[in-house]
């Protein structure tokens, strides 16, 4: 299926990018940004981008795996504490 009709860019391809970055850096941060640049082509209008966000959360390996390697901040603790109340 055609995602972004702009660009011409499929569901299968934004699946293939997600897929690469998330071996390429198991703890990157995906954004529709990276996706584009991965893909070589930019964002153009933007009217694509809630159909984009749902094929990118709907990939398997979107999400960033915790990692007991890499212990929380504390002070970000601290700040989402402060900022949830």
């Amino acid at each position: 299926m055609i995602v972004c009709h702009c660009m011409s860019i499929s569901d299968h391809e934004i699946r293939a990018a997600v897929d690469w970055m998330r071996a390429a850096d198991p703890s990157t941060i995906i954004t529709p940004g990276k996706v584009y640049h991965a893909l070589g082509k930019k964002a153009d209008c933007g009217g694509c981008m809630p159909v984009f966000l749902d094929t990118m959360r709907g990939c398997e390996s979107f999400g960033v795996a915790d990692d007991p390697a890499k212990p929380a901040i504390p002070m970000l603790k601290r700040m989402r504490a402060r900022r949830l109340g």
